[in-house]
């Protein structure tokens, strides 16, 4: 290819000093149709094919790879056929003599005329993009896994970011509740992809059936919803951005905090700073477009949305009952009763018709067992042999006292004292443990060893009262005999008489 240079002297030579184009050809010493391809382009025009390559080899085999390349669209992303396998299966399956080069390259120009175009959007204010994301964090000490919930508004770029133990129902309705009240009001819609938590089924027209708990959701905050494509995370580009940015600028390094909440007091913090910033194109600060944003949303609701998955359930022969894999207590006087489970992101709640019979700490961990020792102690007290094996008693931290007052029940009394230690702690069903514990000691340092004695304090000290223990009502404790003293005994210990 001729230079650049070359051809500002030829065209000089031509139209400057008037040089026919075969002179001009000798001068430089190139053929004068060159030089008339010069005097028609100021800079060489680069090679330009008059029709399509040829490929004798690979040609005829052009429809097998189409077929192969429309065929992995319906493929995962990731078990789909690359350019080496192509190559193979024309090579094995169907005589291809060719190299892989031309495979390659004719691939490669197909996947680029495949790849998808975009046009670019506008944003109006009161829009919002919601999606999760995952990253690492430690929290109380422990790296794990977390999942957050990003909500980005596309026209101001504010953005609203929380962490959760998991991607479930519960922390997709909390992350709205969270959401809502750190912007203090509601979008005019949300765009979404088809996560589950959402979209129950996608019927064949493409409409989605709404899951329930995100149609309660939208009912009580009144947004219209708005789904992506399948596949297509670029629908909504903006939250995706976010969930990057979030896991780059926010979570790098790891955080480490102490809870799920002080975690998230922390991604807010970073939120609100975030409002100050300038991005490109723009002229005004995130805060500052965010005015416009919230201007065009809705106003909130008297009460934010129960966040919680709703699910029935039974209540099994050991008083337990499954949800998400883990069993949780409920006090023993509901067995086999059909009870609801509502489960929040870090409690569970379980009700029998409309009373709340048990909370419970979230669990997050497979088949795990979560107790409350107080639902047991009823069953114990008529099943006392089962006292020392109880799996829902195992690591139940009381202060000393208990054991010492359960030690001293069990010498004087034998297997009664083992029922009345039971009675003893069901007063913990009523009472607080530092009340029970305080009268526990109590009783024990006056020598009052038994139920009635410890439930007697308890209650003067709850009425503020005096105790007034009457010994002839506990037969079994042991006696003081008190001497009258003798003056003749008492000189005796003065003189230091033996008496």
């Amino acid at each position: 290819m001729k230079s650049v240079e070359l051809y500002g002297r030829v065209r000089f030579a031509v139209q400057r000093e008037g040089l026919s184009h075969r002179e001009a050809g000798r001068r430089f010493g190139i053929d004068p149709r060159t030089v008339a391809k010069m005097m028609r382009f100021s800079i060489p025009p680069g090679y330009r094919r008059s029709k399509p390559a040829k490929r004798p080899k690979l040609d005829r085999f052009v429809g097998i790879i189409e077929a192969i390349l429309e065929e992995d669209k319906l493929r995962p992303a990731k078990q789909r056929h690359t350019s080496k396998r192509i190559f193979e299966r024309l090579r094995d399956e169907h005589g291809f003599s060719g190299g892989i080069t031309i495979v390659k390259d004719y691939v490669l120009g197909r996947r680029q005329r495949m790849r998808e175009m975009f046009v670019p959007l506008r944003h109006d204010p009161g829009h919002a993009q919601a999606d999760f994301g995952e990253a690492l964090a430690v929290i109380g000490g422990v790296e794990r896994k977390i999942h957050f919930f990003a909500m980005d508004l596309p026209h101001s770029d504010a953005c609203f970011v929380q962490a959760y133990p998991a991607e479930t129902t519960e922390a997709f309705c909390e992350g709205h509740n969270a959401a809502f009240a750190f912007f203090g009001k509601v979008p005019q819609s949300i765009l979404y992809d088809n996560t589950t938590l959402a979209v129950a089924r996608i019927l064949g027209d493409g409409t989605r059936q709404r899951t329930r708990v995100f149609s309660e959701l939208q009912s009580h905050y009144l947004f219209a919803d708005r789904f992506g494509r399948p596949g297509k995370g670029n629908d909504k580009g903006k939250v995706e951005g976010l969930v990057g940015y979030a896991r780059r600028n926010f979570l790098v390094p790891l955080p480490n905090a102490a809870s799920f909440a002080a975690l998230n007091i922390l991604l807010l913090a970073a939120c609100r700073r975030r409002q100050g910033d300038r991005l490109r194109g723009h002229n005004e600060t995130i805060g500052e477009r965010l005015v416009r944003d919230l201007a065009a949303f809705h106003s909130l609701p008297l009460a934010p949305y129960d966040a919680c998955d709703k699910q029935p359930s039974r209540v099994n022969s050991l008083s337990l009952v499954r949800y998400c894999g883990t069993d949780y207590s409920v006090p023993t006087a509901y067995g086999h009763r059909e009870v609801l489970v509502r489960g929040y992101i870090h409690e569970v709640v379980i009700c029998c018709g409309a009373e709340i019979i048990a909370r419970h700490p979230r669990s997050y961990d497979r088949e795990d067992f979560v107790f409350d020792p107080l639902h047991y102690l009823a069953l114990l007290e008529r099943k006392i042999g089962a006292l020392d094996q109880a799996a829902p008693l195992a690591g139940w931290d009381l202060p000393d006292e208990f054991a010492t007052l359960r030690r001293l029940l069990e010498v004087r009394m034998d297997k009664r004292g083992k029922r009345e230690f039971v009675q003893v702690l069901r007063l913990l069903e009523v009472f607080d443990l530092e009340d029970v514990a305080a009268v526990v000691k109590d009783a024990i340092a006056r020598g009052v060893i038994g139920f009635d004695a410890v439930k007697h304090l308890l209650l003067c000290r709850i009425e503020r009262r005096p105790p007034r223990l009457d010994l002839t009502v506990y037969p079994y404790l042991p006696r003081a005999t008190v001497a009258t003293t003798s003056a003749s005994t008492y000189l005796d210990l003065l003189s230091g008489a033996t008496p």
